[in-house]
């Protein structure tokens, strides 16, 4: 696995690459930890969620990570209700969305190159429209997300999956992640792994 600091990127040594989508291709982050907050202040669970852990639980499916708050902190919360509200809060913070400068002008100086997908714990519906808001629907071959699969991070499937629809042997692709669940996906399904550095979002649930 390389780790970036000032971002840099292998320039051999693999035939396409996959990038995760929030926290990697897209600052989102604190969006997303915002409207978990929201979410879970609107089922009486406001506080549960600090963010430390939810950094650590980055790239899950939300539904994934509400049982495990569930388990966690001994609660009852319906991870069907908690995603939906979690979704929609996030929907009304978009425009707090920014591509991450140095990763999007990796893939855009890729593009045409070789194959290029996205593979992210985020469902297809708010990803396609992260994905058009910061003006980049049109860079990826293919896009997988935790819709299209039983399993989703750090379960290797999306990863897998984004490699056989690109038609690439998973050991010739290289995989752009932040979060620990991600990069271990990526590594579960032989990937080179460039992890990117990941800040501490400064507000709180």
């Amino acid at each position: 696995m390389a780790s970036i600091g000032p971002f840099l990127f292998p320039s051999i040594g693999f035939d396409a690459v996959i990038f995760d989508c929030d926290g990697t291709l897209v600052d989102s982050m604190p969006a997303h930890f915002d409207a978990w907050c929201e979410a879970l202040a609107l089922y009486g669970a406001h506080g549960v969620f600090k963010e430390d852990v939810f950094f650590a639980m980055g790239g899950r499916p939300t539904k994934d990570i509400v049982v495990e708050l569930n388990d966690k902190y001994d609660l009852m919360l319906d991870p069907a209700k908690v995603a939906m509200a979690k979704r929609e809060a996030f929907l009304k913070r978009l425009n707090m969305v920014t591509l991450i400068e140095e990763v999007a002008e990796f893939a855009e100086g890729l593009r045409g190159k070789m194959p290029l997908a996205i593979a992210t714990g985020g469902s297809r519906m708010v990803i396609e429209k992260t994905l058009k808001i910061v003006g980049v629907s049109d860079w990826f071959d293919e896009v997988v997300t935790a819709d299209d699969v039983v399993d989703g991070k750090p379960a290797p499937d999306i990863f897998l999956k984004a490699a056989k629809l690109l038609g690439v042997d998973p050991a010739k692709c290289l995989a752009l992640e932040d979060a620990p669940a991600g990069i271990l996906a990526a590594q579960r399904a032989g990937m080179q792994v460039v992890a990117i550095p990941c800040p501490l979002v400064s507000s709180g649930c």
